[in-house]
């Protein structure tokens, strides 16, 4: 038996009123330059006040919060972002940034060239596991830290990466939205991927162009160069090839991760690149343990305690049943074919503005998107491929999503190497894949680019 609507004080404004608490204070963090995801959760607590503060029964409200921290997708996420915190940190104190300088120094891919070359990278990645968060995890801590030796600019690499994991996103055929946006419009994958190609491939084109041509920037590594000649951690480079074969083998994410972790440290003890200490040692005195992998999972905490915190929140707006009654309203409205599609994809949008999740707001909106869109003579590929693009762009550049957030706190892995941090607004700004998605999806809709696919 499905339950009733929890109700607000204030109906749909009181519903709304915690995302407007949690999106003016993102907001104003954003653009004071605040770069740690751990400014977010006052901003969070406080949302979910107002939301308990707003409700009209206040134990269900906090019995759904808690629930949408419990799912197990939530428990997934948190659980990876702890994996490869400690992945990330294992590997760097074996050596593998230092290795993988030498081979970017050898192959001549500095400044522009190693950022181009590391959207490329990221977008093999994620379209062949069709995940832009494991995308983030692998190549973030692993490709960032390097850069500055190499003469890449920080913000455009971190933002370079970001493109990549979206490109997957977008066009991967075992990627998440693709089957949502697929099976909620009843269109075979292959045919929505192969149709979907012509909107994609111009702006992945585009925006590696760009990192090609603005993506050098000054050496901010001290490392020295004939310290980086002699390298000694090539091994590692087994550990990200496993855990890519993994992946494309269909392997759960947090398997891959733990498979990881132990193979960083039985290829690393053996060759020298760890000692025991390093991974756990009492120091005298100071009645603590101190271990790399301690490191590693703290540097996993602060988005995981924003991951939680947000799925609560989120939990509180779909209980409200506000979202589906936006799209009720929507859903009585017939159009041209032309206002159908822009209704499309500006549900679309304003469903994942406010889940902050990009299934979650394909599979609110796909019912209504596939019954207009077959009243208005909107084909199927069409229908998909509007709802797919339209969710790859604002949670991959705005400052509150997930991505933008996970990719901020990637960033951390370089401050070691002397790379700085990159906050949550700059990675999304110069994520310029998104971007070239955004005008794509104006001039399919403005100008009817694509309209003729069936």
């Amino acid at each position: 038996m499905t339950s009733p609507p929890l109700a607000m004080r204030g109906g749909t404004a009181g519903a709304l009123a915690p995302f407007a608490v949690f999106l003016f204070g993102v907001g104003w963090l954003a653009l004071s330059g605040a770069p740690d995801e751990r400014g977010f959760w006052p901003v969070l607590l406080a949302a979910m006040i107002t939301g308990m503060a707003l409700a009209r029964d206040r134990h269900r409200y906090a019995e759904t919060v808690l629930a949408g921290m419990a799912q197990p997708i939530v428990m997934v996420m948190v659980l990876a972002w702890l994996l490869a915190g400690v992945l990330g940190t294992l590997m760097g104190a074996a050596g593998f940034v230092q290795a993988l300088v030498s081979l970017t120094s050898q192959l001549g891919l500095v400044g522009g060239g190693y950022v181009g070359a590391a959207f490329v990278a990221a977008s093999l990645v994620s379209t062949s596991t069709g995940t832009s968060f494991g995308t983030i995890l692998i190549c973030g801590p692993l490709l960032y830290p390097a850069g500055g030796s190499v003469g890449a600019d920080p913000v455009l690499l971190a933002g370079a990466l970001l493109a990549g994991a979206t490109f997957g996103d977008s066009i991967s055929p075992i990627s998440d939205t693709t089957i949502a946006s697929s099976g909620t419009q009843h269109a075979d994958i292959g045919g929505t991927v192969r149709a979907r190609l012509k909107y994609v491939l111009p702006a992945g084109l585009v925006a590696g162009i760009v990192y090609l041509l603005t993506g050098g920037g000054d050496a901010v590594s001290n490392t020295a160069p004939a310290a980086v000649a002699q390298a000694n951690g090539w091994p590692m480079v087994l550990v990200p090839i496993l855990i890519i074969g993994m992946l494309l083998a269909k392997r759960h994410l947090v398997e891959a991760l733990l498979t990881g972790i132990s193979a960083s440290i039985v290829i690393a003890l053996p060759a020298g690149l760890l000692t025991w200490p390093q991974l756990l040692r009492v120091e005298p005195g100071s009645y603590a343990a101190k271990s790399l992998v301690i490191d590693g999972l703290e540097r996993g905490v602060g988005v995981s305690i924003f991951t939680l915190l947000l799925m609560g929140l989120v939990a509180g707006l779909e209980a409200s049943g506000t979202l589906q009654q936006l799209i009720g309203r929507l859903s009585s409205e017939q159009s041209s074919r032309a206002k159908t599609e822009v209704s499309m994809v500006a549900t679309v949008m304003g469903a994942v503005l406010l889940t902050t999740h990009s299934v979650v707001a394909i599979l609110a909106v796909g019912d209504y998107a596939r019954r207009a869109g077959e009243t208005a003579g909107v084909p199927p590929y069409r229908r998909a491929n509007l709802l797919d693009l339209a969710v790859c762009t604002w949670p991959f550049l705005l400052p509150y999503f997930l991505p933008t957030i996970l990719m901020s706190a990637a960033t951390a892995s370089g401050e070691a190497s002397g790379m700085p941090r990159i906050s949550a607004l700059e990675v999304g700004l110069f994520n310029f894949y998104s971007w070239g998605l955004l005008a794509m999806l104006a001039i399919a809709v403005g100008l009817g680019y694509g309209r003729e696919e069936r």
